[in-house]
């Protein structure tokens, strides 16, 4: 809470003390009245002698007498005849009124001001107090009377918190934006060129690859006024509110122009128009059509650029992608490895790191990591470092971060007994050894039947260098990798558990996709199968439709289960061959419940590798 509030919430609390204050000595502690008595009973006490002072303020008459005693008459009908005339038209003698002093007070302004206030005053009070009350509940987000209004937050560029260095692994994006960037600082520069200013700038991405902490840095970079807000924040349960902060927010930008307009999660409100709920009339198609609008009604020497972020570029509406409105599209990928090195060299800034730490190694254990996992990774280092009351984050802190981002905590608490145990160290055995002696599959990093998260133990493989394309080979050895803690069990005890049924899962979900999507089937040749529908207004895919036969149907799940059962029986013959290496393993897995991978690959020797997972031959 900062100062201002702080000064008006004790103004508030001030006039409400002052308030009760007031109203409790106006209503229980009423001054004490003096006796008032009639004007014919003040002459008869004059003629009997026990008068001694009458002063006179206006009609009233302050009367005190020879006992001290003191009362008021307050029914002196005219003011301008004097008391001695007053008391001589009521019969009293002019030697008793002689007797009597009698003093003329001139009244004051003030005490009929003060009179008036007196009574006034709690309500003057009561009064301010609604005053002040009306006009907090009119700040902020609560202002009853300004629906229309945007509620973008207005950020300065003159102290930016986060620039381009502080933005690591999309190098490419950052030069497109720098060259947003540019264009505000020096626009002469291109529009001496015919170059005109984009409009807007979308940046697409999967969550966490910094798409927002992008933008902030574009504001930071540019040193101009930068507008953020949220695509869910145009939408509001009355018509037309939406449609209205849309001009409002626009209208502001032009007026601060140059500036920056970022919009995150646009897809709340620019999905593709006709799929949702409410036909035309929905008031989120009434807000997307006053952006187009917007977005068209730029006047060319508007120095105004719109920056939004979205996940979902598939649901947006198609004129709202077309050039003249989001002109260029920016895409923050998943990083490489050399990318996962910046990046993971930028979280740690400011933090206490071991010297030996290998930020390359880190790197390479973890493909597929967005820039949010490394910074939870980096924290989790560093959480579990204080635990053990290091002064420094190590390389062990960091490679089990990774295990528990991936995996999740270790659940050590978890009593397995001494049978359930030999099965598991079977089965991951079974995974270890099968992936090691096929020539596709990523060399195994680390086996242990120790609990994490929900699985019962876990054999990490990971890839020597990052992939964009994969073959056939592989899948087709990965998928007797995936199978072989099954075949393990199968094979050792003559009997199969529940244990493997998410291996089941990925398995047929590889092999139905070798089949429809990838075209990999040497029967159904190179094509794919299905339509995957979706519903836009549920936000994910609900259904597949069908573009294929009864007939194509069966050949489809002949030809699943014909892969699965290649990878089976190849997982069956390496386990078979080499059951002695299969039992050593489980047994060291008993005894010690993990083994890294240069202890892994130290029991195997020099033992060369079997010849890939054979296709399945056509039926």
């Amino acid at each position: 809470m900062n100062s201002n509030q702080w000064l008006r919430n004790g103004f508030i609390y001030l006039l409400i003390l002052v308030a009760v204050a007031a109203l409790f000595f106006n209503i229980f502690q009423q001054p004490k009245q003096p006796n008032v008595i009639p004007i014919s009973k003040l002459a008869q006490s004059v003629e009997a002698g026990t008068v001694s002072k009458i002063s006179a303020n206006g009609t009233t008459l302050t009367i005190t007498y020879k006992d001290n005693n003191v009362t008021e008459v307050t029914n002196k009908s005219n003011p301008d005849i004097s008391v001695e005339e007053t008391l001589k038209n009521l019969g009293v003698p002019a030697d008793k009124i002689a007797g009597v002093e009698i003093v003329y007070e001139q009244p004051t302004q003030w005490s009929s001001i003060l009179t008036i206030l007196s009574g006034f005053l709690p309500l003057i009070f009561v009064g301010a107090l609604f005053f002040f009350l009306m006009r907090q509940a009119q700040t902020g987000n609560n202002q009853a009377m300004s629906f229309g209004k945007s509620r973008a937050r207005m950020f300065s560029g003159d102290k930016p918190t986060v620039t381009f260095a502080d933005v690591a692994g999309v190098d490419e994006a950052k030069q497109e934006l720098q060259e947003v960037v540019e264009f505000l600082k020096e626009p002469d520069k291109f529009t001496a060129l015919g170059a005109r200013i984009p409009k807007g700038v979308l940046l697409v991405g999967p969550p966490g690859t910094g798409k927002t902490l992008m933008a902030r840095a574009v504001a930071g970079e540019a040193n101009v006024p930068f507008f953020s807000i949220s695509g869910s924040e145009f939408v509001e349960m009355f018509v037309g509110v939406g449609a209205s902060r849309v001009r409002d927010l626009f209208d502001t930008a032009k007026r601060n122009s140059p500036c920056i307009v970022f919009v995150d999660e646009i897809d709340a409100v620019g999905r593709h128009r006709g799929a949702g709920l409410g036909g035309s009339h929905d008031e989120r198609e009434q807000t997307l059509n006053q952006i187009l609008v917007e977005m068209d009604g730029f006047d060319t020497d508007t120095n105004v650029i719109i920056v939004a972020a979205t996940n979902r570029p598939d649901i947006l509406d198609p004129a709202l992608m077309r050039p003249g409105r989001f002109d260029r599209r920016v895409i923050l990928d998943r990083p490489d490895m050399n990318g996962r090195r910046q990046i993971l060299q930028v979280h740690v800034k400011g933090k206490p790191i071991a010297e030996n730490v290998d930020y390359g190694a880190i790197a390479k254990q973890t493909p597929g990591f967005s820039g949010a996992d490394i910074e939870n990774l980096v924290n989790e280092a560093a959480i579990l470092a204080a635990r053990r009351n290091k002064k420094t984050i190590g390389m062990p802190e960091l490679q089990e971060s990774i295990e528990k981002v991936i995996a999740g905590p270790e659940r050590k608490s978890r009593l397995i007994n001494d049978e359930e145990k030999r099965i598991i160290a079977y089965h991951e055995a079974g995974h270890a050894l099968v992936m090691r002696m096929l020539p596709n599959c990523d060399p195994v990093y680390k086996v242990s039947i120790i609990s994490r998260g929900m699985a019962l133990g876990y054999t990490m493989h990971l890839p020597e260098d990052d992939r964009y394309l994969q073959r056939k080979s592989k899948f087709m050895d990965d998928l007797a990798g995936v199978l072989g803690g099954r075949a393990a069990e199968e094979i050792v005890f003559k009997d199969i558990t529940t244990g493997a049924s998410n291996d089941l899962e990925r398995a047929t979900d590889l092999a139905r996709a070798m089949v429809t999507r990838y075209g990999m089937s040497d029967i159904l040749g190179p094509r794919t199968f299905g339509n995957r529908e979706e519903l836009v207004f549920l936000g994910r895919e609900i259904s597949e439709q069908r573009n294929y036969s009864e007939e194509v149907a069966q050949q489809i799940d002949n030809e699943v289960k014909r892969i699965i059962g290649n990878a089976y029986s190849k997982a069956k013959e390496i386990l078979t061959t080499y059951r002695e290496r299969l039992d050593a393993i489980s047994n060291r897995l008993i005894h010690e419940e993990t083994i890294e991978g240069p202890d892994f690959e130290a029991m195997f020797g020099e033992l060369p590798k079997m010849s890939s997972v054979p296709s399945p031959a056509p039926a």
